[in-house]
């Protein structure tokens, strides 16, 4: 502010005084121009605040001061606070509707995320119009808020707590919470919808000490909520020979699973079977590829010890394979004081059939450790049986010697000479396993392996009665298998891959392989062992035939490889334990039994089969 003005060669300004802009706005109030931009919500402040600038005749006396917009503009001031101190949870407050609509609306877009689709939760419009109907026009603050609050809840308390139907969405009607479980058994569960991202889908977390007590069988039906998508995606990998018998494949799939019982078997596999009894074609579990399905659809699967991840992937069988040692380790800590080496008597009182320690569940089992026995544990119940079995004779032949050395001396010498031609490391290998085979019937006799001191005892006794008579039987029996088999081998040796007969005689002798091979005595055991004698003539008879009509021969052996193929996929889908089984054991006689009745009918089968019949029973058991 100057006091005067002169003007000489230039222009000066006289008593001259320092003054402050801020001065102007309170003195010049009516001549100041003020303008608002930017309306926002302040977090920090609780309420809708804008940006004012103030000018004088042009001149900026305040360029961007934050003033509290319910004072400007109050409606804009409360869309703000209720959309975004409500709506969207930017508030920090005590009130406790706050914090369950929050949590349900978090609940809400977790099954959102779970069932990887939208539309399931009210958009933001619909919560807004929540608030929107229940607060009062001149709240337009937390503190407005709070004030009115203080009251109306004494008289409404639950005016601004929203029920799930308060967050339902245009899909909410097709999906259900309980299609995506928290757990799967003792497992937790968790899900992610991040497409392209490796934890995309749903993961099962494993505990180490439970890794031997799931298997990917049970997680092979998916949750619930993805378990169509996934039959749908599967029915999409058949090859193109079988697709086009289902289309279209979503409704397929709907119809698939009304007739399937989730959670039993494989689904692989009975899906295999219901999509084979559909169409009359059959379709197998290795025509279903779950290497085209997006990943999202197979269960990721992270093994953890200590809140470590051990391992991780979609394959449950090789996580476990590759983790083997060290569960092994896991489970011979926690069981240090049941397994013991260096047994040669039962010196013990008996055996559980489970042990539990903990998150530690495992089956203890008598093991052959060669000259002595082990308490172990396996990780399955059929491991343990199976080694029960075989621990059992173990212990057996070492306390009552089978005596085979001795009936093998006594042989005829056309005997000696058939069972000088085995498979055997050695003569004395070839006569153990005669003596194992023995005491295996014994066991079977008896009512199976003894699992406790007194059952054990029991079979002692069988053992000293009859082991040596039935180890002269097998012993005999097996020197006529051998007799059979030789000369079968010497006569296929002479077929050249030149031979017009090179494919069935590369047949059988795939067919010779599977029943003459080291430890074949008593893998088969005393019982079938003479079934051999009558298979390895029906190989002599078909030699002798086959030649007259090689044609029908290949084609008699074409199904016969229709019903072994099916098999051995069979074997692969029930996993390594399948081969314990007996009902499957059983299908594996009667292909044999199928040669039988195809290539030597004079020799006829024990029991009535047929191609259809076997595979009947392949479909059972998926």
């Amino acid at each position: 502010m100057a006091a005067e003005l002169v003007e000489t060669s230039r222009l000066w300004a006289r008593v001259v005084a320092r003054i402050e802009p801020e001065w102007v706005e309170p003195l010049a109030g009516h001549l100041v121009n003020r303008g608002y931009s930017e309306p926002h919500w302040d977090a920090k402040r609780g309420s809708a605040m804008a940006l004012e600038r103030v000018t004088l005749y042009g001149l900026p006396l305040v360029a961007a001061r934050p003033v509290t917009l319910g004072r400007i503009d109050p409606v804009l001031a409360r869309e703000l606070f209720i959309a975004h101190a409500l709506v969207e949870g930017e508030w920090q407050t005590h009130h406790k509707f706050f914090h369950a609509n929050r949590q349900l609306l978090a609940d809400a877009e977790e099954l959102e995320r779970r069932a990887r689709r939208r539309g399931i939760v009210a958009d933001d419009a619909a919560l807004f119009a929540f608030y929107d109907q229940r607060v009062p026009a001149d709240v337009t603050s937390t503190r407005h808020f709070d004030s009115w609050w203080k009251k109306a809840r004494h008289a409404q308390p639950d005016l601004l707590t929203m029920s799930p139907a308060d967050l339902v969405g245009p899909a909410a009607e097709e999906v259900s919470p309980q299609d995506y479980p928290d757990r799967w058994g003792e497992l937790p569960l968790t899900y992610e919808f991040e497409p392209g991202e490796p934890d995309d889908g749903v993961s099962a977390d494993i505990p180490l000490a439970s890794l031997n007590q799931v298997t990917s069988e049970e997680f092979s039906w998916q949750v619930p909520g993805l378990r169509t998508e996934l039959v749908t995606e599967l029915i999409r990998t058949l090859p193109k020979r079988l697709r086009t018998m289902f289309v279209p494949a979503p409704d397929i799939a709907r119809d698939v699973l009304s007739r399937l019982d989730p959670g039993h078997g494989d689904l692989l596999r009975a899906l295999a079977a219901e999509l084979s009894r559909m169409s009359g074609q059959p379709v197998t579990a290795a025509d279903l590829n779950l290497t085209k399905l997006p990943p999202h659809l197979r269960v990721k699967f992270r093994v953890t010890e200590a809140d470590k991840v051990l391992a991780e992937g979609h394959d449950l069988d090789a996580l476990r394979r590759d983790l083997r040692p060290m569960l092994h380790a896991r489970l011979a800590y926690a069981a240090a004081d049941l397994t013991r080496t260096g047994l040669r008597r039962w010196d013990f009182d008996s055996l559980p059939r489970e042990f539990v320690r903990g998150q530690v569940r495992a089956y203890p089992a008598l093991k052959d450790a060669g000259d002595t026995v082990e308490i172990a544990l396996f990780e399955t119940r059929a491991q343990a049986a199976e080694a029960m079995r075989i621990g059992n004779r173990k212990l057996l032949l070492i306390e009552v010697p089978s005596g085979a050395r001795s009936v093998a001396s006594r042989l005829p010498t056309s005997a000696k000479l058939a069972m000088s031609r085995h498979p055997y490391p050695s003569a004395s290998a070839e006569i153990d396993d005669c003596g194992a085979a023995a005491a295996d019937e014994i066991i079977a006799e008896n009512g199976g392996p003894a699992w406790d001191a007194d059952a054990f005892a029991k079979l002692l006794e069988a053992a000293r009665m009859s082991l040596r008579v039935k180890t002269a039987d097998v012993v005999s029996t097996a020197a006529r298998v051998l007799g059979e088999a030789n000369p079968v081998e010497a006569r296929l040796d002479q077929l050249t891959p030149a031979s017009p007969m090179a494919e069935a005689a590369d047949d059988m002798r795939a067919q010779l392989a599977g029943l003459i091979y080291q430890g074949f005595i008593s893998d088969i055991g005393a019982r079938r062992l003479p079934d051999l004698v009558r298979y390895l003539r029906g190989i002599a008879y078909r030699l002798d035939k086959a030649s007259a009509a090689i044609g029908r021969d290949l084609d008699r052996m074409d199904a016969v490889h229709r019903v072994s193929d099916d098999y051995d996929q069979l074997l692969i889908e029930l996993g390594p334990d399948a081969r314990y089984r007996e009902d499957v054991k059983a299908i594996r006689w009667m292909i044999e039994e199928l040669r039988m009745s195809l290539f030597a009918q004079s020799l006829g089968a024990a029991i009535p089969v047929s191609e259809q019949r076997i595979l009947a029973a392949l479909m059972r058991l998926r």
